[in-house]
């Protein structure tokens, strides 16, 4: 028997282990903030959260006993999505106390940093309105009111928004699964928002509004400069495009996940599907017809799109429909155009960097896609990836009647093709660019959208696990903000793959994987969140979905899986 250990009175003190190894001490029930706070160092990104023992948690989670301890700025993924949730609580409750009598509406991103909002039930705001918003809100953050947290029933937080009505808000909390819910206070004013908030209001220093079209813009810092507002940009194809989805969603009538439930619960599934599918045909059909409008002098058809926004199956789909209209397409693969492995760039890891423009021979991709439009027999390249060498392939020559269509991340930069290739070419942004948010004041990420397609699709396709799919992530983005989101309003047209009931299909499939993620990784915490995100669905019968969906690409079951784009 070990007669050392034995029965003592708790420590008024715990010890919390930071990273690098360093150890603070301090008072039992110390928040979070007060230990990192205290051990921050100057020119790091202003802390917004904390990692307690594998877990994110608010600043003001209080340490109870001795525990792991690391900090989450407005850097890191997390950090960036509390500090946002938390400027968006502050815009409503500066908006409620001007307005009162006025809906906002957080509706969707844009590229530049920011949310694009509008008002309903009176008139756009005009900048005077707009300034004094503005204002208001500094007000709030010079005031440093605390975010008050509660947890009440369900019942009596539909009670509440009834009262205040929110019926998006009532709509979803009735199909809740849990028992009860978390809202926040800044004052006198009491809403939900999905997630973690900052402590107060006195951290929520970097914002703007914008005025912008029949709305305005709230903006935020990017993660790569989190003290600044970037200079604001003009995206009319993007904005143009969510528009388009805002339409589809009102010819559903469908405007938040509450009201998606409703419909699947009302027995409406098959028709939010059919309709839905519909208008993606519509849409694929419409491009059809514009590049066999300028088949003449368009013969190349470039593609791009950000990981799991459904390239591959939209491309299918298009070639159908141009081959429909007595156009033949020939896909060239831009992997084959690789240069040698020893000329590969490396990136900051000494990795090779296949992403790289530098990666691709442009002169050979050049010099083909000239002689091919020329009429010219061209002999085709292959890439062996196991050589790391290019190799002779295919002897390829095209009749006047066909267009190229040539898919992958740097479609859409100007220095892919060479001049004289310039205007030959049509060229077609894809992403999923959901509209369909939790509710008014809680918007659905794009990418989340895309991130949980992929898991789906890698457990199926490549066997990663949801742990792996995750690590990865963070370098997809990375590479998807460097060659893709610069160029995207260089495309003719964009295409919206985003499916109003997409994650009530996706759900079933995908929370299996999250639940496998291991406690005590750093992907369990995105794992987590991804889980609480996707309780608010209701599931969809995927029987329902037609196997040529764009949707299909990610949860199996594709009709276009093995069809091949006609060569020449």
């Amino acid at each position: 028997m070990n007669n050392q250990i034995q029965i003592v009175t708790p420590r008024d003190t715990v010890e919390v282990h930071l990273p690098g190894g360093r150890v603070l001490s301090g008072q039992r029930c110390s928040t979070a903030g007060d230990f990192l706070l205290a051990d921050a160092a100057p020119g790091n990104a202003p802390l917004v959260a904390a990692i307690v023992n594998g877990d994110l948690r608010e600043l003001t989670y209080p340490i109870t006993m001795d525990a792991t301890l690391a900090p989450v700025g407005m850097s890191d993924a997390d950090g960036a999505r509390v500090y946002r949730r938390s400027l968006t609580f502050l815009l409503e409750t500066a908006f409620v106390a001007l307005f009162p009598q006025a809906v906002l509406i957080i509706d969707h991103s844009i590229s530049s940093g920011g949310y694009y909002c509008h008002v309903a039930g009176r008139d756009v705001l005009d900048r005077t309105e707009l300034t004094r918003l503005e204002e208001e809100m500094k007000r709030l953050v010079d005031s440093d009111l605390p975010f008050l947290r509660r947890e009440i029933p369900v019942a009596e937080a539909i009670a509440y928004f009834e009262k205040e009505n929110y019926p998006d808000k009532v709509s979803l909390l009735r199909h809740r699964r849990k028992p009860y819910v978390t809202l926040y206070s800044i004052g006198d004013h009491l809403d939900y928002h999905h997630g973690y908030m900052v402590p107060s209001t006195g951290y929520l220093k970097w914002f703007a509004l914008n005025h912008a079209n029949s709305g305005f813009t709230l903006r935020y810092p990017r993660r790569r400069a989190p003290t600044t507002i970037a200079p604001i940009e003009d995206y009319p194809k993007l904005m143009a495009t969510f528009h388009q989805y805002g339409e589809w969603l009102e010819r559903l009538g469908i405007h938040n996940v509450g009201a998606l439930n409703d419909a699947i619960e009302n027995g409406r599934s098959r028709e939010i599907i059919l309709v839905s599918e519909a208008l993606h045909e519509q849409r694929i059909s419409d491009i059809a017809r514009q590049i066999a409008h300028r088949r003449k002098e368009a013969r190349i058809v470039l593609i791009s799109g950000p990981s799991s926004s459904g390239k591959t199956t939209f491309s299918r789909r298009l070639a159908i429909q141009l081959l429909a209209l007595g156009i033949s397409p020939f896909a060239l693969e831009l992997d084959s155009y690789f240069v040698d492995r020893e000329k590969t760039p490396l990136d900051d890891h000494g990795q090779f960097n296949f992403e790289a423009m530098e990666a691709l021979d442009l002169n050979l991709l050049g010099d083909h896609l000239t002689r091919l439009i020329a009429g010219e027999s061209v002999t085709m390249p292959r890439y062996d990836f196991k050589t790391g060498r290019q190799i002779p392939g295919d002897a390829i020559q095209l009749t006047p009647d066909q267009i190229i269509i040539l898919e992958g991340i740097h479609g859409l930069d100007p220095r892919l093709l060479p001049k004289q290739l310039s205007g030959r070419a049509f060229r077609i942004y894809g992403a999923a660019l959901t509209q369909l948010n939790l509710d008014r004041h809680n918007r659905v990420s794009t990418a989340d959208t895309r991130l949980i397609r992929r898991i789906v699709r890698d457990a199926r396709e490549r066997g990663y696990t949801a742990q792996q799919t995750i690590s990865r992530w963070e370098s997809v983005r990375r590479g998807e903000e460097l060659y893709i989101f610069p160029y995207q309003e260089n495309s003719d047209v964009m295409f919206n793959s985003a499916l109003v009931y997409e994650m009530s299909a996706l759900q079933p499939q995908a929370e299996p994987l999250l639940r496998q993620v291991p406690r005590g990784t750093s992907e369990f915490i995105e794992a987590k969140r991804l889980l609480a995100f996707l309780e608010w669905f209701l599931p969809v019968d995927t029987d329902l979905i037609p196997d040529n969906s764009i949707l299909r690409e990610f949860i199996g079951g594709s009709i276009l899986k093995d069809f091949k784009i006609w060569k020449a």
